[in-house]
């Protein structure tokens, strides 16, 4: 037991360490919220799992709040979600430290991330992922290191980027795209440096993984075309056709990055949050009984799915942002799909869940009830390849704008358990 995992199980002492078995999990009556044990539909006894949440810097969504802090106050705001993380019984924080093609420590690759203090490139004074790591590590959590492999920028004026920027010193690397910028994945260099720049990371920190999200190429925009038909002539000799040519690029970053994250430390692990559609049945006879708008391996070019049944990476974790019932994506299919597709494989699942719908107005009336999610676990107990939960997002976890997680907390996590290793 290496990295995070041995400071947890000193953090939450030797019977949980000991037998993974320290706590009988408990839901709390519909009617009368009295807590009741129900052994028909939890495990009866708490087991390793995976209890986290992402932290997005991505716009500041979450951390820091706004650019421009005093380190302090960033280093400030930093701490307390950990420490939230610690509150709620998580064991987990996934934190986004390359939003855009730069960087949350100090990178020979690539600029400091404008969202720490208003201007890409300028030091913000300390080491934001160092800092993670150790304070993480300190409190019994894993650090799980966030990055996003191809987006370049929110905006498509190449201008606008630190002078130092590698999307400026090889403008050819980059394309344009629904308002965007993104390195253009179909180029081997640019394929070769990205990994570079993540990689970096893991020599450096003793994260506990490398964590992808659900961007590839770019997700569809109507009217416009990612233009990469001159990449495609230089490199897609031998393939039928161009989607199959994206898929293979995609397919060779994540296999490339697998291997080289193995080989610099064995005991990082690597895993991918996908949007949570691989296929629509009625588009493949493997694919889910959805009607996604988004498949994942037709749309953004990702074959999740395949990487799963090939092993190359460790866990995955679909966002299956929908309710149970939702008729386009049923949370409850999904579930099981996706338990059907990683057994026996070795691969986690772990499931992303849409915290931030909860309360939303504008969501469906399911949101609107604080037990959607908690009855979310309540279907995981009766799928045994999933093996934890991750809440979208950091700042959505402290408000808990109408008690969703408070609910999770309260039904599912009576005591810290182990993530899974």
């Amino acid at each position: 037991m290496t990295g995070a995992a041995g400071v947890v199980a000193g953090v939450m002492g030797t019977a949980v360490a000991a037998g993974d078995a320290a706590a009988v999990p408990v839901r709390r009556d519909e009617a009368s919220g009295a807590g009741v044990s129900s052994p028909g539909r939890r495990r009866d006894v708490a087991r390793r799992e995976l209890r986290g949440m992402w932290v997005a810097s991505v716009v500041n969504l979450d951390w820091p709040s706004k650019p421009g802090l005093p380190a302090a106050a960033q280093k400030a705001e930093l701490i307390a979600y950990l420490d939230k993380a610690v509150e709620l019984r998580l064991n987990t924080v996934v934190l986004q430290v390359r939003p855009t093609a730069d960087a949350l420590w100090p990178s020979p690759y690539e600029p400091w991330a404008q969202y720490l203090t208003g201007v890409q490139g300028k030091d913000p004074g300390w080491d934001p992922l160092g800092t993670a790591v150790s304070e993480a590590h300190r409190r019994g959590l894993e650090l799980h290191a966030w990055f996003n492999p191809y987006r370049v920028a929110n905006h498509t004026d190449p201008s606008r980027l630190a002078a130092t920027h590698p999307a400026r010193l090889h403008p050819d690397w980059v394309l344009p795209y629904g308002g965007k910028l993104y390195y253009n994945p179909g180029i081997p260099e640019v394929r070769r440096f990205v990994q570079d720049a993540m990689l970096d990371a893991v020599r450096r920190y003793d994260i506990d993984a490398v964590h992808w999200d659900d961007y590839f190429y770019p997700y569809p925009v109507a009217g416009q075309v990612f233009d990469d038909d001159a990449t495609y002539a230089t490199y897609g000799a031998g393939f039928p056709d161009k989607a199959s040519w994206r898929r293979d690029n995609t397919d060779t970053l994540v296999r490339e990055t697998a291997e080289r994250i193995k080989a610099i430390r064995k005991n990082v692990q690597f895993g991918i949050s996908p949007f949570g559609v691989w296929r629509n049945a009625a588009t493949d006879p493997l694919g889910s009984d959805t009607k996604a708008g988004v498949q994942t391996y037709d749309d953004l070019h990702a074959d999740t799915r395949g990487w799963v049944k090939k092993g190359w990476i460790d866990y995955i974790c679909p966002q299956i942002y929908w309710n149970i019932g939702f008729a386009a994506a049923d949370y409850a299919k999904l579930l099981a799909w996706w338990s059907e597709a990683v057994r026996g494989t070795g691969v986690d699942l772990f499931v992303g869940e849409a915290l931030y719908k909860a309360g939303d107005p504008a969501q469906p009336a399911a949101w609107q009830d604080p037990a959607e999610l908690s009855r979310h676990l309540d279907l995981a107990a009766d799928h045994d390849q999933v093996r934890g939960h991750v809440y979208f997002s950091g700042k959505d976890v402290v408000t808990d704008r109408i008690g969703a997680m408070a609910r999770v907390v309260g039904d599912h996590y009576p005591g810290r358990v182990l993530p899974p290793r």
